[in-house]
Protein backbone atom coordinates (compact mmCIF):
# COMPACT_ATOMS: atom_id res chain seq x y z
CA UNK A 1 0.00 0.00 0.00
CA UNK A 2 1.84 3.41 -0.86
CA UNK A 3 1.92 6.30 1.67
CA UNK A 4 -1.05 7.93 0.10
CA UNK A 5 -3.72 5.24 0.82
CA UNK A 6 -2.44 4.80 4.68
CA UNK A 7 -5.07 6.76 6.93
CA UNK A 8 -4.41 9.92 7.34
CA UNK A 9 -4.27 10.81 11.13
CA UNK A 10 -4.97 14.16 12.27
CA UNK A 11 -2.07 15.35 15.41
CA UNK A 12 -4.57 17.65 17.04
CA UNK A 13 -7.20 14.85 17.44
CA UNK A 14 -6.92 13.79 20.73
CA UNK A 15 -8.84 10.40 19.19
CA UNK A 16 -6.42 9.82 17.05
CA UNK A 17 -3.54 9.63 19.30
CA UNK A 18 -1.51 6.06 18.42
CA UNK A 19 -2.69 3.38 21.02
CA UNK A 20 -0.53 0.36 22.33
CA UNK A 21 -1.72 -2.89 20.86
CA UNK A 22 -2.83 -4.26 24.12
CA UNK A 23 -5.29 -1.06 24.68
CA UNK A 24 -6.29 -1.91 21.09
CA UNK A 25 -7.33 -5.63 21.89
CA UNK A 26 -9.08 -4.49 25.04
CA UNK A 27 -12.97 -4.64 24.02
CA UNK A 28 -13.85 -6.86 21.57
CA UNK A 29 -17.08 -4.97 20.42
CA UNK A 30 -19.20 -1.40 22.05
CA UNK A 31 -21.52 -4.14 24.29
CA UNK A 32 -17.91 -4.98 25.85
CA UNK A 33 -17.21 -1.85 26.46
CA UNK A 34 -20.35 -0.69 27.65
CA UNK A 35 -20.36 -3.57 30.33
CA UNK A 36 -17.08 -3.11 31.56
CA UNK A 37 -18.13 0.80 32.01
CA UNK A 38 -21.04 -0.83 34.33
CA UNK A 39 -18.94 -3.02 36.44
CA UNK A 40 -16.29 0.16 36.73
CA UNK A 41 -19.25 2.20 38.03
CA UNK A 42 -20.84 -0.70 40.30
CA UNK A 43 -17.98 -0.37 42.91
CA UNK A 44 -16.70 2.90 44.15
CA UNK A 45 -18.20 5.38 42.60
CA UNK A 46 -21.87 4.21 42.39
CA UNK A 47 -21.26 3.48 46.37
CA UNK A 48 -19.77 7.25 46.78
CA UNK A 49 -22.92 8.85 44.64
CA UNK A 50 -25.04 6.38 46.33
CA UNK A 51 -24.54 8.10 49.86
CA UNK A 52 -24.42 11.83 48.23
CA UNK A 53 -27.66 11.52 46.90
CA UNK A 54 -28.97 9.78 50.06
CA UNK A 55 -27.57 13.06 52.21
CA UNK A 56 -29.62 15.16 49.65
CA UNK A 57 -32.96 13.18 49.58
CA UNK A 58 -32.43 14.09 53.50
CA UNK A 59 -31.94 17.13 53.18
CA UNK A 60 -34.64 18.05 50.93
CA UNK A 61 -37.27 16.44 53.74
CA UNK A 62 -35.63 18.79 56.74
CA UNK A 63 -36.13 21.80 54.59
CA UNK A 64 -39.95 21.25 53.77
CA UNK A 65 -40.44 19.68 50.39
CA UNK A 66 -41.78 16.54 48.80
CA UNK A 67 -40.53 13.49 47.70
CA UNK A 68 -41.28 14.01 44.16
CA UNK A 69 -40.08 17.43 44.23
CA UNK A 70 -36.67 16.26 45.20
CA UNK A 71 -36.27 13.09 43.27
CA UNK A 72 -37.15 14.91 40.43
CA UNK A 73 -34.02 17.24 40.70
CA UNK A 74 -32.03 14.08 40.99
CA UNK A 75 -33.31 12.97 37.58
CA UNK A 76 -33.52 15.87 35.76
CA UNK A 77 -31.07 17.92 36.93
CA UNK A 78 -28.15 15.32 38.08
CA UNK A 79 -26.13 17.81 38.98
CA UNK A 80 -25.53 17.57 43.19
CA UNK A 81 -23.92 21.14 43.69
CA UNK A 82 -26.53 22.29 41.62
CA UNK A 83 -29.47 20.52 43.05
CA UNK A 84 -28.05 21.73 46.48
CA UNK A 85 -28.05 25.59 45.27
CA UNK A 86 -31.74 25.22 43.96
CA UNK A 87 -32.96 24.16 47.01
CA UNK A 88 -31.21 26.94 49.79
CA UNK A 89 -32.25 29.30 46.93
CA UNK A 90 -35.72 28.04 47.38
CA UNK A 91 -35.78 27.94 51.17
CA UNK A 92 -34.99 31.66 50.87
CA UNK A 93 -37.58 32.45 48.45
CA UNK A 94 -35.44 33.57 45.51
CA UNK A 95 -37.12 34.44 42.20
CA UNK A 96 -37.03 32.03 39.66
CA UNK A 97 -35.01 33.95 37.63
CA UNK A 98 -32.77 34.07 40.10
CA UNK A 99 -32.32 30.21 41.04
CA UNK A 100 -32.07 29.56 37.00
CA UNK A 101 -29.31 31.81 37.01
CA UNK A 102 -26.92 30.58 40.45
CA UNK A 103 -27.81 27.05 39.21
CA UNK A 104 -26.48 28.00 35.33
CA UNK A 105 -23.52 29.46 37.05
CA UNK A 106 -23.27 26.19 39.37
CA UNK A 107 -22.93 24.11 36.20
CA UNK A 108 -20.54 26.00 34.22
CA UNK A 109 -18.01 23.34 35.36
CA UNK A 110 -19.62 20.86 32.41
CA UNK A 111 -18.40 23.53 29.71
CA UNK A 112 -15.06 22.47 30.82
CA UNK A 113 -15.74 18.87 31.11
CA UNK A 114 -17.25 18.46 28.12
CA UNK A 115 -14.76 20.31 25.99
CA UNK A 116 -12.09 17.95 27.14
CA UNK A 117 -13.98 14.38 27.54
CA UNK A 118 -15.95 14.57 24.02
CA UNK A 119 -13.35 15.14 21.72
CA UNK A 120 -11.19 11.93 22.60
CA UNK A 121 -14.49 10.28 21.32
CA UNK A 122 -14.28 8.54 18.10
CA UNK A 123 -15.54 10.67 14.98
CA UNK A 124 -18.14 8.76 14.03
CA UNK A 125 -19.33 9.18 17.56
CA UNK A 126 -19.81 12.86 17.22
CA UNK A 127 -22.92 13.66 16.23
CA UNK A 128 -26.50 14.91 17.65
CA UNK A 129 -27.06 12.21 19.99
CA UNK A 130 -24.30 13.36 22.26
CA UNK A 131 -26.29 15.95 23.44
CA UNK A 132 -28.53 13.08 25.14
CA UNK A 133 -24.81 11.69 26.77
CA UNK A 134 -24.53 14.46 27.87
CA UNK A 135 -27.17 14.25 30.57
CA UNK A 136 -24.88 11.31 31.91
CA UNK A 137 -22.25 13.76 32.53
CA UNK A 138 -21.18 14.07 36.37
CA UNK A 139 -17.77 15.06 38.23
CA UNK A 140 -17.54 11.21 39.19
CA UNK A 141 -17.97 9.78 35.27
CA UNK A 142 -15.89 12.23 33.68
CA UNK A 143 -12.67 11.58 36.31
CA UNK A 144 -12.70 8.18 35.81
CA UNK A 145 -13.35 8.82 31.69
CA UNK A 146 -10.72 10.87 31.65
CA UNK A 147 -8.55 8.25 33.76
CA UNK A 148 -9.76 5.64 31.56
CA UNK A 149 -10.07 6.77 28.30
CA UNK A 150 -6.11 6.53 27.26
CA UNK A 151 -6.11 2.37 27.87
CA UNK A 152 -9.42 2.39 25.70
CA UNK A 153 -9.88 2.58 21.63
CA UNK A 154 -11.22 5.81 20.32
CA UNK A 155 -14.17 3.64 18.34
CA UNK A 156 -15.05 1.97 22.02
CA UNK A 157 -14.88 4.94 24.53
CA UNK A 158 -18.35 6.21 24.16
CA UNK A 159 -19.89 3.02 24.78
CA UNK A 160 -18.09 2.85 27.76
CA UNK A 161 -18.20 6.34 29.34
CA UNK A 162 -22.32 5.61 28.82
CA UNK A 163 -22.54 2.43 30.77
CA UNK A 164 -20.44 4.33 33.31
CA UNK A 165 -22.73 7.19 33.27
CA UNK A 166 -26.61 5.20 33.24
CA UNK A 167 -25.41 3.29 35.97
CA UNK A 168 -24.77 6.37 38.16
CA UNK A 169 -27.34 8.60 36.82
CA UNK A 170 -29.92 5.84 37.34
CA UNK A 171 -28.93 4.63 41.18
CA UNK A 172 -29.17 8.65 41.95
CA UNK A 173 -33.04 8.20 41.87
CA UNK A 174 -33.90 5.42 44.42
CA UNK A 175 -30.44 6.90 46.80
CA UNK A 176 -32.57 10.31 46.43
CA UNK A 177 -36.19 8.39 47.84
CA UNK A 178 -34.48 6.06 50.44
CA UNK A 179 -32.41 9.82 51.96
CA UNK A 180 -35.74 11.75 52.21
CA UNK A 181 -37.67 8.62 54.00
CA UNK A 182 -34.34 8.04 56.01
CA UNK A 183 -34.31 11.81 57.21
CA UNK A 184 -34.06 12.65 60.90
CA UNK A 185 -32.83 8.93 61.61
CA UNK A 186 -29.22 9.91 61.48
CA UNK A 187 -27.33 13.27 62.64
CA UNK A 188 -27.83 16.20 60.73
CA UNK A 189 -24.00 16.57 60.65
CA UNK A 190 -23.89 12.79 59.00
CA UNK A 191 -26.75 13.86 56.55
CA UNK A 192 -24.51 17.08 55.73
CA UNK A 193 -21.10 14.71 55.08
CA UNK A 194 -22.89 12.33 52.94
CA UNK A 195 -23.17 15.40 50.35
CA UNK A 196 -19.83 16.03 50.50
CA UNK A 197 -18.78 12.36 50.12
CA UNK A 198 -19.31 12.77 46.14
CA UNK A 199 -16.80 15.82 45.54
CA UNK A 200 -13.97 14.15 47.76
CA UNK A 201 -14.39 11.00 46.10
CA UNK A 202 -13.83 13.30 42.60
CA UNK A 203 -10.58 15.04 43.94
CA UNK A 204 -9.11 11.59 44.92
CA UNK A 205 -9.80 10.44 41.48
CA UNK A 206 -8.62 13.43 39.52
CA UNK A 207 -5.34 12.51 41.54
CA UNK A 208 -4.94 9.40 39.21
CA UNK A 209 -4.83 11.21 36.11
CA UNK A 210 -1.18 11.13 34.83
CA UNK A 211 -0.65 14.86 33.66
CA UNK A 212 1.10 16.10 37.02
CA UNK A 213 -0.89 19.73 36.23
CA UNK A 214 -4.20 17.92 37.94
CA UNK A 215 -2.04 17.35 40.78
CA UNK A 216 -0.42 20.77 41.59
CA UNK A 217 -3.54 22.42 41.12
CA UNK A 218 -5.16 20.13 43.71
CA UNK A 219 -2.44 21.06 45.72
CA UNK A 220 -2.15 24.79 45.14
CA UNK A 221 -5.93 24.74 46.22
CA UNK A 222 -5.78 23.02 48.80
CA UNK A 223 -3.10 25.98 49.98
CA UNK A 224 -5.07 29.07 48.57
CA UNK A 225 -8.24 28.31 50.09
CA UNK A 226 -7.80 28.39 53.50
CA UNK A 227 -6.00 31.77 52.83
CA UNK A 228 -9.05 33.74 50.79
CA UNK A 229 -10.96 31.83 53.64
CA UNK A 230 -9.56 34.09 55.64
CA UNK A 231 -9.53 36.93 53.49
CA UNK A 232 -13.43 36.76 52.30
CA UNK A 233 -15.08 33.32 52.69
CA UNK A 234 -18.06 34.25 50.02
CA UNK A 235 -15.89 34.28 47.41
CA UNK A 236 -12.57 31.81 48.69
CA UNK A 237 -13.90 29.11 46.30
CA UNK A 238 -14.10 31.28 43.13
CA UNK A 239 -10.84 33.30 44.02
CA UNK A 240 -8.81 30.10 44.94
CA UNK A 241 -9.93 27.86 42.11
CA UNK A 242 -9.20 30.76 39.44
CA UNK A 243 -5.58 32.12 41.22
CA UNK A 244 -4.89 28.00 42.34
CA UNK A 245 -5.81 27.34 38.50
CA UNK A 246 -4.10 29.84 36.76
CA UNK A 247 -0.33 29.43 38.68
CA UNK A 248 -0.94 25.41 38.02
CA UNK A 249 -1.63 26.19 34.50
CA UNK A 250 2.08 28.31 34.12
CA UNK A 251 3.95 25.87 35.83
CA UNK A 252 2.66 23.32 33.62
CA UNK A 253 2.86 25.38 30.79
CA UNK A 254 6.68 26.75 31.66
CA UNK A 255 8.05 23.75 33.65
CA UNK A 256 6.47 20.91 33.58
CA UNK A 257 5.91 20.35 29.79
CA UNK A 258 9.77 20.65 29.13
CA UNK A 259 10.39 17.68 31.09
CA UNK A 260 10.10 13.90 29.91
CA UNK A 261 7.97 11.55 32.14
CA UNK A 262 6.61 14.26 33.90
CA UNK A 263 3.46 15.07 31.29
CA UNK A 264 2.17 11.60 31.81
Amino acid sequence: MSSSNQPRIDPSDPSETPLEEAVVQRFKNPRDAFWSGIRDAAGAPAAVLFAGMVGFGAMGKTNGFDVWFTTSTSFFMFALPGQVVLLEMAITGSSALAIALAVTLTSTRFITMTVTLFPQLHQSNRNRSLYASVHLLAMTAWAISMREFHAIEARHRLSYFVGLGLLCWLISVPATILGFYLAGMVPAAVTLGLVFINPLFFLLTFTEVKPWINRTALLLGCIFGPIFFIIDRDTSLLTSGLVAGTIAYLIDRNFLRKKAGVLG
